[in-house]
């Protein structure tokens, strides 16, 4: 029988069970809710007092931001830029070398290229790419990828070139702690970024990038990376040229085109890539470019290369000192290499080409002469034209590379001199091959380049003052010296024309005769001076000074010389422009204190200047990098002799073209017709220097040619004389510069004086009216005047 009372036991209730179980779980995924709600809070509320704390750099502990202030005026170091007069980059003066464009001066392809590698979403954020950001942090966080890349935009980058936020200097106390000192980075670089976008527009901040980043090679700026890889302004770039050039903010040195031109091609591809993927190629144009060599050209700026390298370095020395002298606005002094100072020049740069090109082309041929006639011998010789011993030891002495074995080893060491013949690997200059890879040793070295005749060249606006053309040397890279201010020589007979410009002063006529018979002048507890001509013979025959000054001879300058006294004639020189001190003997009339080329042509311009000296100048302006000028360099003009005097004396200079026997008769038709010109050359005592000054109404130029030391030179002085020597680099010069009709610089005659002359330039018309003269019955064979 079954028992059906029913149970004591209460039924059990599952749906109440399952009610407690999802309110535990409720509870409990409540409070981790909550939780994370407080953490996310507690973050984000710490990590806005993180930030709030690195951008005051609370305690030190971050390291310094830059203040609203600087955000506006981002100090970025710029070259300074030497400009010619007609506009022309003649070189810059830099740490890094950086030049500025603007938006306008960008090419589209180069900001596409830019876009789509580095920040495609550049036009939506405000610094920081939320985007970006989350996924590099996925990769890096949550996949363990090490370098996941994408997560800095293009205002980010410009915030880590302009202020240095990685430097030492912008670190604080924890930047040393390992693992924060990259969160304080990043963290000061996306404050610097947001910022950099309310100051700046979009295209502005790009432009900074592009002006603010390395591109190798000593590139740095996207103006000087176009002129470096492809001699091309930025605005001209192609679509592969751009790709090259972004690729290479990657790793510069990695995937340059120059030394890693393989990893250069794969990294343009992938900004190609870059490019398609975001519609700014499309496929056809990728695989077309894709394929194409990467074609340079291939040119670092050098101090040694390009126009006017002398005159660069000249220009420098004046810029320092300038620098130094002058205050910007908050008391310091300017920076020559970082301030990117704009420098205007008188220079011309076509000028300046055809300087050099003469200088060049008439040096070549010479040397190879002055090899010839050596025949092996040694170019070093005394004034009997025998070889000086012990040259070379005694030359070396006055090296760099002397001076270092002496420091290190002592000056009695042997070593020194086992240094001085040990045989090494170096470059060479050749006027045959260019520069040559060679084996020497230092003396081979001072032997081989001894051997060198060297030049000098300068040419000048007689009315402005203004140096138009500036040739210091052969090359400068191998011969730094310069011979146009630096360089002070023996002028031989290119001084003359101040004897007689001190005594056309004093009264005589260019048509004054003299009988050229030797002269002798009694100096006091000396021997008497007596100077023979060029050829050691008198003619005994009487000649103007026109014709003596023409022919250079010596005995009649050193005539006039002691009717003036040598006195009158430096105070002459010097008012007329010559700098150098000039000793006040009687030799002087043939040129025996040294002078530079600079000189000569700045007082031999006062002549073609009416009489009026202006101080030979080559700084016009220079501005700051916005375009003010902050200084504008005059004329400095002096008035130096009457306007009368100064054209009798082109009268007398241009005897040199027209006097039978005229030193200047040499040379070509093509430059003397329908043209007036005057010329002095200059020959110093065994052909040791050669000089040549021509004059026309437009351009004085000078020319030196001779050797590093007065001994190098040639055995004749024959061929070492200045109309073969100097003068020929002259007529290239001005043969160059007549078939050039964008000059402006024509044939002609010089101005004659608004009044008319008071003296006769008619020889055969005029009258002496010296007593020397007057009814006295010349005896050719005395030296009695």
């Amino acid at each position: 029988m079954l028992n059906t009372r029913p149970s004591l036991s209460p039924p059990i209730d599952t749906n109440m069970s399952n009610k407690k179980n999802t309110t535990t779980s409720r509870s409990i995924a409540g409070k981790i809710i909550k939780v994370l709600w407080i953490a996310l809070f507690a973050g984000l509320f710490g990590f806005a007092i993180f930030v709030w704390s690195v951008s005051v750099d609370f305690l030190g502990l971050y390291g310094d931001l830059p203040d609203f202030k600087t955000l506006e005026n981002p100090d970025n170091e710029l070259a300074s830029e030497l400009y010619s007069a007609d506009g022309v980059l003649l070189g810059k003066y830099y740490r890094e070398n950086r030049s500025p464009v603007s938006y306008n001066e960008l090419s589209k392809n180069l900001i596409n290229a830019l876009v789509a590698t580095e920040d495609i979403r550049f036009e939506d954020h405000s610094g920081i790419d939320p985007k970006g950001l989350a996924r590099v942090l996925f990769k890096t966080i949550l996949m363990g990828q090490r370098s996941a890349g994408g997560g800095s935009t293009l205002s980010q980058q410009t915030a880590k070139n302009l202020f240095k936020t990685r430097g030492e200097a912008s670190q604080g106390t924890l930047s040393s702690v390992p693992g924060l000192r990259m969160l304080i980075i990043k963290t000061k670089e996306w404050i610097v970024a947001t910022q950099l976008e309310k100051a700046y527009t979009k295209d502005e901040i790009l432009t900074m990038y592009l002006n603010t980043s390395e591109f190798g090679s000593n590139a740095f700026g996207i103006k000087t990376a176009a002129k470096t890889f492809f001699n091309k302004d930025p605005k001209d770039l192609n679509i592969q040229e751009s790709a090259v050039l972004v690729g290479l903010f990657k790793a510069p040195t990695y995937y340059s085109p120059v030394y890693n031109p393989e990893n250069s091609t794969r990294r343009r591809n992938t900004v190609l890539n870059q490019m398609r993927k975001y519609d700014y190629l499309n496929q056809a144009q990728y695989d077309s470019i894709s394929q194409l060599p990467i074609e340079l050209d291939y040119n670092v700026e050098s101090h040694n290369r390009g126009l006017a390298t002398y005159f660069r370095e000249i220009v420098k020395s004046d810029l320092l000192k300038w620098t130094k002298e002058n205050l910007k606005a908050d008391g310091k002094p300017y920076d020559l290499y970082g301030d990117g100072l704009r420098i205007y020049t008188t220079i011309d740069s076509r000028l300046q080409k055809y300087a050099e090109e003469s200088v060049d082309e008439h040096m070549r041929e010479l040397q190879a002469k002055f090899v010839s006639e050596l025949r092996g011998r040694e170019p070093w010789v005394d004034s009997d034209n025998r070889v000086i011993p012990n040259f070379l030891e005694t030359m070396i002495k006055r090296t760099e590379a002397y001076r270092v074995l002496v420091n290190k080893y002592g000056a009695d060491s042997d070593s020194v001199k086992i240094k001085l013949n040990e045989k090494k690997n170096m470059k060479v200059f050749s006027w045959e091959k260019g520069e040559i890879d060679t084996v020497m040793s230092s003396m081979d070295s001072l032997r081989y380049y001894k051997t060198f005749l060297q030049a000098g060249f300068v040419s000048m606006d007689p009315h402005s003052g203004h140096i138009k053309a500036w040739v210091g040397g052969l090359n400068h890279k191998y011969f730094k010296y310069d011979h146009v201010r630096e360089g002070k020589r023996q002028p031989g007979s290119t001084f003359k024309p101040f004897v007689y410009a001190a005594a056309i002063e004093n009264g005589y006529s260019p048509c004054y005769t003299v009988v050229d018979q030797p002269v002798e002048v009694n100096i006091p507890g000396q021997p008497a001076w007596s100077p023979n001509n060029a050829d050691g013979k008198f003619t005994y025959e009487k000649m103007t000074i026109r014709q003596a000054m023409a022919q250079s001879i010596n005995s009649i300058t050193a005539y006039m010389m002691k009717q003036i006294s040598p006195e009158v004639v430096v105070e002459t020189a010097h008012r007329l422009g010559i700098t150098s001190d000039l000793d006040p003997v009687p030799a002087l009339a043939l040129g025996t204190s040294d002078v530079s080329i600079l000189e000569m042509v700045g007082a031999m311009s006062t002549f073609a200047n009416k009489g009026e000296h202006i101080k030979p100048y080559y700084i016009d302006r220079i501005e700051d990098k916005n375009g003010n000028v902050l200084h504008q360099f005059p004329a400095r003009k002096t008035p130096a002799m009457n306007e009368e005097d100064a054209y009798l004396m082109l009268h007398m200079l241009q005897g040199g073209f027209e006097e039978r026997g005229g030193t200047s008769q040499g040379v070509p038709m093509h430059l003397r017709e329908g043209n007036e010109l005057g010329g002095k050359t200059g020959t110093t005592q065994n052909a040791s220097d050669g000089w040549y000054i021509g004059l026309s109404k437009d351009l004085v130029s000078g020319v030196w040619v001779g050797g590093d030391d007065r001994a190098i030179h040639f055995r004749s002085w024959i061929s070492g004389q200045g109309a073969r020597t100097a003068r020929p680099i002259w007529v290239k010069y001005m043969t160059k510069v007549y078939e050039d009709p964008t000059l402006g610089i024509t044939k002609g005659t010089f101005e004659k004086p608004e009044q008319p002359l008071s003296v006769e330039l008619d020889c055969e018309e005029y009258q002496i009216q010296t007593d020397e003269y007057t009814d006295f019955d010349y005896d050719q064979r005395s030296n009695d005047f």
